[in-house]
């Protein structure tokens, strides 16, 4: 069967851009990273300039993304992901929604799999921000907790994975552990991509038969004040419990009427 030109387009577009995202974290961790160690600051000073580089670029990527017509986008709430010591949480459709979350998110660290610190197009960007590898639940836990207490703003998938479509969600007991631990603020971000792509188990010439629409929403914040006086355990149980009771609930109504704070739309 043939396909329209729109789909051909579409899928070489989004080859291109692959190639883009791997030559430029390449480029990055070979040449701007190191340039930028050179100039006099503390470590502190020097992540903060790395952060914010990566973030500039992520965000490049995103408007290539839709300047190629590969994706559009909605992001509601945006302005709320800058307080000091936040856990940002969000459910995980996509490949490329955390793309979406650190270019939105000024100086901010996230969970990633042990895998990019094996990748030669990953690594050095990812060591450079300060991200936390997930190689070790204690470690990760430990070294995520002390960035919150530091007033970073760490970026969490609590589900450790991508979505599995047509599955119901799934929490691990990580995040609220962390939550309890150390964060001053928890805010959820609920991710909607229609339709799905880059999903697990999807490989990136599956794309789907139109062009996709992602849309992100800021919730209200988590009250933790019952989580602070129950026993860790305990806490962190019902926590987890009572985000996942969140996620799904607010996924399945589509947030309609539960928009938190300006859009930005492309």
């Amino acid at each position: 069967m043939i396909k329209p030109v729109s789909y051909c387009w579409r899928l070489c577009a989004t080859a291109l851009c692959f190639v883009v995202f791997g030559v430029l974290g390449l480029v990055s961790g070979l040449l701007v990273f190191p340039v930028l160690r050179l100039v006099p600051g503390s470590s502190v000073a020097h992540r903060r300039r790395v952060r914010a580089t990566f973030r500039f670029g992520l965000r490049l990527f995103v408007e290539l993304m839709r300047a190629v017509g590969v994706l559009t986008y909605e992001f509601h709430g945006a302005e709320r992901l800058r307080r000091p010591g936040q856990m940002i949480l969000a459910n995980h459709p996509s490949l490329i929604d955390v793309v979406f979350l650190i270019a939105f998110t000024p100086q901010a660290t996230c969970i990633v799999k042990s895998a990019l610190w094996r990748n030669p197009f990953t690594r050095w960007p990812v060591v450079a921000a300060g991200f936390v590898s997930n190689a070790s639940t204690l470690e990760m836990v430990d070294a995520t907790a002390a960035a919150l207490a530091e007033g970073q703003r760490v970026i969490i998938f609590p589900e450790g994975t991508r979505t599995t479509p047509g599955q119901a969600l799934q929490f691990h007991r990580g995040a609220a552990n962390i939550a309890v631990k150390a964060a001053a603020v928890i805010t959820p971000v609920f991710i909607w991509c229609e339709p799905t792509t880059l999903a697990k188990n999807m490989p990136w010439y599956r794309i789907p038969p139109r062009r996709v629409r992602f849309t992100f929403r800021v919730g209200a914040d988590i009250d933790m004040a019952s989580y602070r006086v129950a026993a860790p355990p305990v806490a962190s149980r019902t926590l987890n419990d009572h985000l996942l009771k969140v996620f799904a609930d607010e996924l399945s109504s589509g947030g309609q009427g539960r928009l938190a704070g300006p859009k930005i739309e492309t």
